[in-house]
């Protein structure tokens, strides 16, 4: 099988990619390498922008994943118009160019964010989405615009993902786990801006195998499914962490818990993927630290630029306007 990955040299396809390979897939990336190249030498990555795209480079693929976008509040938030671009229009597009080059299946990174703020319980697909932000409005433009061309012949996935963490050669210390990974080993304190609030946790490698399953499930299936690990309040996240850091390097870890008011905040039920897609987490939160702490060494500066996308983003957005 050929698969074509938009995106697939950021974060989640620094992973996906060459497990893909790994497991016989043929796999072409295109990628405006924004934050360098971490794939193997051998992968073909083609420096592309992606609305220039036309129905001939999707000819010859039998399925497309979308993981291309503006990947997190902070990029939505710098510039909300450029957010609703490539997070809303962009999948759209993509999808109806692979739909007409005759690609069979579509499967869209979309992102639990779109919940926004959920009461008490799992919210489920069929559940509303009331998010007030522009990352999760975007999120689910996306996510709608794919679903739309859905066809017999043309299978769309969307994959809420919950909020992903662990170790890729293109590294990020920007994600919950990481980010109190990352505060653990250089100043000893994990700082909970709202211990109360919810959050989906994703180890990576359980986000690959998601990719996974959608790939190779029955054509018939379509639609949205919720994919994460495992459910956690943000002040049991930190616990965790401080915990497994404290376990693995014999330091005493403090904590710093504030009230900072945060209106995201959301737990979700993945049953319609462990039922449809076959889709079963492996991975705990102490798993995603051991993962951190086996690579501690190849992070070197954990304050790298290229390991905050904000960072990046501001900068191009910077050399765009001189």
């Amino acid at each position: 099988m050929k698969i074509l990955i938009t995106g697939g040299a950021g974060y989640i396809g620094s992973r996906l990619v060459p497990t893909l390979i790994d497991r016989g897939y043929q796999v072409d990336v295109f990628d405006l390498l924004w934050f360098g190249n971490y794939l193997p030498k051998d992968v073909k990555v083609i420096k592309k922008e992606l609305f220039d795209t036309h129905v001939n480079d999707f000819k010859g693929y039998d399925q497309v994943i979308f993981l291309a976008g503006l990947s997190n509040d902070p990029m939505a938030e710098y510039s909300p118009a450029k957010n609703f671009i490539m997070n809303g229009a962009l999948p759209s597009f993509l999808a109806y160019r692979a739909k007409n080059a005759g690609v069979k299946r579509f499967i869209y990174a979309s992102s639990c964010s779109v919940y926004g703020y959920a009461e008490d319980h799992f919210y489920t697909e069929n559940d509303p989405v009331t998010c007030d932000y522009p990352y999760g409005i975007s999120k689910l433009q996306g996510e709608r615009g794919a679903l739309q061309m859905s066809r017999d012949d043309f299978s769309v996935i969307a994959l809420r993902q919950g909020t992903v963490s662990g170790h890729s050669p293109r590294m990020r210390m920007d994600l919950i786990v990481n980010t109190m990974f990352k505060s653990a080993m250089t100043t000893g304190k994990i700082i909970v801006n709202n211990a109360a609030i919810w959050r989906p946790v994703y180890d990576i490698r359980d986000a690959v195998e998601a990719y996974l399953r959608a790939i190779q499930v029955d054509e018939a299936v379509r639609g949205v499914f919720n994919v994460s690990s495992g459910n956690f309040t943000v002040g049991t996240v930190a616990d965790m962490v401080k915990e497994e850091v404290e376990k693995l390097t014999g330091k005493k870890i403090a904590l710093e818990i504030k009230q900072v008011a945060d209106f995201r905040n959301y737990k979700v039920s993945i049953e319609k993927a462990r039922t449809e897609l076959g889709f079963e987490p492996q991975y705990s939160i102490k798993d995603i630290v051991a993962d951190l702490y086996a690579n501690r060494d190849y992070y070197g500066n954990f304050d790298k630029d290229e390991f905050y996308n904000i960072r990046i983003f501001k900068k191009l957005e910077a050399d765009s306007t001189k």
